[in-house]
């Protein structure tokens, strides 16, 4: 990247919880990829007229103004099929954070339309960003794995704005088909407690060599949002991630990515075992969800 870039990118935010919010601060701050992108204003439902001097425009004109050429989607991930399909047609380049779609076939068709289109869609992964994943990836670098098993816990979540919680939670998904490679659906079960706000998904799954990995989201009142691992190889154990220090910019270094991804930087190659990947944990998602309607 120059350090005086030729042209920026006009970009708008939609959605302005907590991701929109780093995100339209990530756009102002002078960082080699913001220095490529200029903000001209965010979406929101709710009226909020401006925010630090940002403009909140219409949908409509976000979608109609030449200016704007790139979508960020932060929205509740329930909306995010719709406004991604609605920026594409409109010839925008998109950023959606994660999970892009809840249905595989949203997002196959949501690809093919970025493709015909010429526009980048990017998917938000900052997990794969993040210090505790760095740690994991050297540490199961040519270990032979014999079982393993991840436990996240949080308060409670609104599956009507966020989607089930295979979908909700693919960033675990995530983690574990980036270690272990992509995975299988032995079982998968769901214990809810509506009237208590609390739930519990358990999934078996396991590896192309029939190592069998366990995946648990346990949301409720009290419970306090926690990461827990083991993993058992033949050469030793890991359990859980010692400190490894605090994640700095995680989502600045997502938007670098996408930048790359603007200018053209990254390789067919990756863009392909990228997509490969979501693809691959989306159908994981919506494979576990049907599991667990089935059961009922």
């Amino acid at each position: 990247m120059n350090a005086q870039p030729e042209r920026k990118f006009g970009v708008v935010v939609v959605g302005v919880g907590r991701a929109g919010s780093l995100r339209m601060r990530d756009l102002r701050s002078p960082h080699e990829s913001s220095a490529l992108l200029n903000l001209i204003g965010f979406v929101s439902r709710r009226e909020l007229g401006n925010i630090d001097g940002v403009q909140q425009i219409s949908l409509e004109d976000a979608l109609s103004t030449r200016e704007v050429e790139v979508a960020y989607i932060c929205s509740e991930s329930t909306s995010h099929e719709g406004h991604i399909r609605q920026f594409l047609d409109a010839g925008k380049h998109v950023l959606v954070e994660y999970p892009m779609t809840l249905s595989l076939v949203a997002a196959q068709e949501l690809w093919a339309l970025a493709e015909q289109k010429g526009k980048v869609l990017h998917e938000e992964h900052v997990e794969l960003l993040m210090e505790e994943f760095a740690f994991l990836k050297k540490e199961v670098v040519g270990k032979e794995l014999l079982k393993g098993s991840l436990l996240f816990t949080a308060g409670p979540l609104e599956e009507e704005r966020f989607g089930f919680p295979a979908f909700s939670g693919i960033s675990r998904l995530t983690w574990l088909v980036s270690l272990f490679g992509e995975l299988s659906l032995v079982s998968a079960t769901l214990e809810e407690r509506k009237e208590e706000q609390y739930m519990k998904m358990t999934v078996s799954l396991e590896t192309k060599n029939k190592c069998p990995l366990s995946w648990i989201e346990e949301k409720g009142p009290g419970l306090k949002r926690n990461r827990y691992l083991s993993f058992h190889f033949k050469s030793g154990s890991l359990e859980n991630v010692p400190n490894v220090g605090v994640n700095k910019n995680i989502f600045l270094k997502d938007q670098n990515i996408f930048v790359q991804k603007l200018l053209g930087q990254v390789s067919e190659k990756e863009l392909a075992a990228e997509k490969k990947r979501i693809l691959h944990c989306l159908a994981l998602a919506e494979e576990i969800q049907k599991f667990c309607h089935s059961k009922k």
